[in-house]
């Protein structure tokens, strides 16, 4: 099984290598060479020194000039494959998803009233504000909100996972994505894209390169890039008349040949960079797809690499969601075994996740477990009014339920509360937690203590954004005692208490005002200010569709976490991109200590002096460094698709290690390649000659 597995691997690798030579082959062409202005001009070199190869053919240069021609062809189809390389990985998940968007008919309605009387249409005929029916089996045709009904559906096609999710109408899970299925109930949908214009069809597009814009930063580095290179062709431009006027002055040397000064141009032009500065873009929002998160462009990938203050939810995000019970503190005269059991009483028909959490912990702690109910019983269920529920035998009630709630309904009775209570109580609001007081008819019997579980391995993932140099705010509605117990807990950086919609948009503002680039994630309405303000902003597919409109990230797993994971993919992004532009610039430095002596030695033989590598001879040397100048960029198509290796350190540390590495690497590995390609090439012609 597993020999099987590695052999379809190894196919498929095959498979997309084979056909990312095709496409590369098939942008030989100047319409697509002109879109990256570097490479254009390193193909019209690559005509050039062709055109050369034809016109001076049979002359005593032909098979220099041919092995430099077919270096530079080489060099452009390189790195026309990276691109062609990175969008084909993209297009083998968009294939995926493409079996999501099936050519369906939806059930078109006139009046939400009316379920019966429908008009099958095609999915691509659909407008904005259709309402259409959706049933058992049958598939969501396009992006909208359920106005009527509940249902299962089944987003896997979407999301990846296998789970089924409720949909309903009038609250925050009423939001459908075009590709998935429901799987039981019904649901009436208002559309609220128009055709081609769904979340998967932008995911499609974005996967496949299609519509992928360079971000700012790109642009600039093109730009950067470009003014380089047209310096360099300015420079070798000169030096062919200065070559003539220095030979016929001094009558020693001959002047420079045009192969050779293209030869110059093309190592010390930034091909490498060039050449995969678009697949380390497109291989950044893959990996952002494979998160399962969908940006609304590279602009938005790019921003997350710069975030340096994150706003996280407390409830799902910095904690489990549902508090749990995490003590039984009894009042003074009672047993605690005593209050375990009546606090499992009046859990019996508490199906909630706190009710549940109380049984778990009497089992954990007493070895207690849940009594049968008696026949003469009678279950109290919890009401929003009463903020009480429990369980009524014969005579006896026991009721379990807020603090203010139990004291009011005892002091009703004639009972009385206990100090160590009142003390427990306010222990534990101190601590962050909840208390829940049992009692039995007029009589207290203990607190139970809820607290709010921060996830494990939270705290440690903070800590790497405090490495990072990004701030950590927790936004939560809890008052600030129990906010502050929260946050010192799981060791945030800051706090919002009893957050409103304007409370945090109002924080946001004010920190980009202090030149911050702010990060939020939410999935209600209440949010959408907020996420409309923030430079990144992650909704989730299971909120609003307000909620995804103001952001410009959506993740389908409707995981809050992946905020911290969206910002550690766009510092890769970036890291990436800084770290290969570093080494391309060094291998350029690296690169004329072996091409100018071989270049210049024909006019002035002093510079065999400078060949410090010791390369055997001129074409030998240039070629070595044509030959190596293509490979690099094959080399380096690996680690742009898979990003330099993000740790969380920061800025100064960051940028000492990349000189390290990618600078000082970028100078030392040319001279070990160009030496070696030299070394093979005199072996080779050495047999030749033989």
């Amino acid at each position: 099984m597993t020999q099987t597995k590695h052999s379809n691997t190894g196919t498929k690798t095959t498979d997309k290598i084979l056909t990312s030579i095709k496409t590369a082959l098939r942008r030989l062409t100047p319409v697509n060479q002109v879109r990256n202005p570097v490479m254009f001009v390193i193909y019209v070199s690559a005509i050039l020194t062709t055109l050369d190869f034809l016109v001076n053919f049979g002359g005593p240069n032909t098979t220099f000039t041919a092995l430099v021609a077919l270096t530079i062809w080489f060099t452009v189809l390189f790195a026309n494959f990276a691109e062609a390389f990175a969008e084909e990985r993209g297009k083998a998940q968009a294939s995926s998803m493409k079996h999501a968007r099936q050519d369906i008919s939806a059930k078109l309605l006139t009046r939400i009233e009316d379920t019966t009387t429908f008009k099958l249409t095609p999915a691509q005929n659909l407008k904005i504000d259709d309402l259409i029916l959706i049933q058992t089996g049958d598939y969501v045709p396009a992006d909208g909100m359920v106005v009527k009904g509940i249902a299962t559906v089944d987003e896997s096609a979407i999301t990846g996972e296998s789970a089924p999710v409720i949909r309903e109408s009038g609250g925050d899970r009423d939001a459908v994505t075009g590709g998935t299925r429901v799987l039981s109930d019904w649901i009436i949908v208002k559309i609220t894209t128009n055709p081609g214009e769904s979340y998967l069809d932008k995911m499609i597009a974005m996967v496949e390169g299609a519509k992928r814009q360079k971000t700012p930063n790109e642009v600039a580095l093109s730009l950067l890039l470009s003014t380089m290179t047209i310096i360099f062709v300015i420079s070798c431009a000169t030096l062919l008349p200065f070559s003539l006027y220095t030979t016929s002055r001094t009558g020693i040397g001959q002047p420079l040949d045009i192969v050779v000064l293209i030869s110059l141009f093309v190592c010390i032009a930034p091909t490498t960079i060039s050449g995969l500065l678009s697949a380390i873009g497109i291989a950044g929002m893959n990996r952002l797809m494979s998160a399962n998160v969908i940006a609304s462009s590279g602009r938005a990938v790019e921003a997350a690499g710069d975030v340096n203050v994150l706003l996280l939810d407390k409830t799902g995000t910095i904690t489990l969601g549902n508090r749990q019970a995490v003590a039984f503190i009894s009042a003074a005269g009672v047993s605690p075994i005593q209050l375990v059991k009546a606090a499992l009483l009046a859990s019996l028909a508490d199906e909630t996740p706190e009710g549940k959490s109380i049984v778990e912990l009497a089992n954990k702690q007493y070895n207690v477990e849940p009594p049968i109910a008696e026949p003469n019983t009678t279950f109290i269920p919890f009401a929003a009014d009463t903020r009480i529920s429990g369980i009524a035998i014969g005579n006896r009630a026991i009721l379990k339920g807020a603090g203010d709630a139990i004291k009011d309904h005892v002091q009703k009775l004639g009972g009385t509360i206990p100090d160590d209570m009142n003390r427990a109580i306010e222990m534990i609001a101190r601590q962050g937690g909840t208390p829940l007081m049992v009692a039995e008819n007029a009589s207290i019997l203990g607190v139970i203590q809820l607290k709010d579980i921060v996830k494990t391995g939270i705290k440690e993932r903070l800590v790497s954004l405090r490495a990072m140099g990004i701030k950590s705010v927790m936004v939560t509605g809890d008052n600030p005692l129990t906010a502050a117990a929260i946050a010192a807990e799981a060791g945030v950086d800051d706090f919002i208490a009893q957050a409103t919609p304007e409370t945090k948009l109002n924080y946001i503002r004010k920190m980009q005002e202090s030149g911050e680039l702010v990060a939020m994630v939410g999935d209600g309405t209440n949010d959408a200010p907020a996420l409309a303000q923030a430079d990144v902003a992650v909704a989730m597919n299971s909120g609003t569709q307000a909620a995804k409109e103001a952001a410009n990230m959506i993740d389908l797993d409707s995981n809050p976490t992946k905020l911290i994971e969206v910002v550690e993919i766009g510092k890769q992004l970036l890291m990436t991109r800084g770290s290969l532009t570093t080494f391309s610039l060094a291998n350029d430095i690296a690169k004329y200590f072996a091409i100018l002596p071989a270049v210049f030695v024909g006019t002035n033989p002093g510079m065999a002096q400078l060949n410090v590598m010791g390369l055997s001879n001129p074409h030998n040397a240039i070629l070595s460094s044509l030959i190596f100048n293509a490979l690099i960029i094959i080399i380096l198509i690996p680690l742009a698709m898979r990003g330099v290796t993000y740790r969380p350190i920061g800025a100064d540390r960051l940028l000492r290690r990349n000189l390290l590495v990618y600078g000082l690497g970028g100078i030392i590995v040319p001279f070990i390649g160009i030496k070696a390609i030299d070394t093979l090439l005199s072996l080779i012609m050495g047999i030749y000659s033989l």
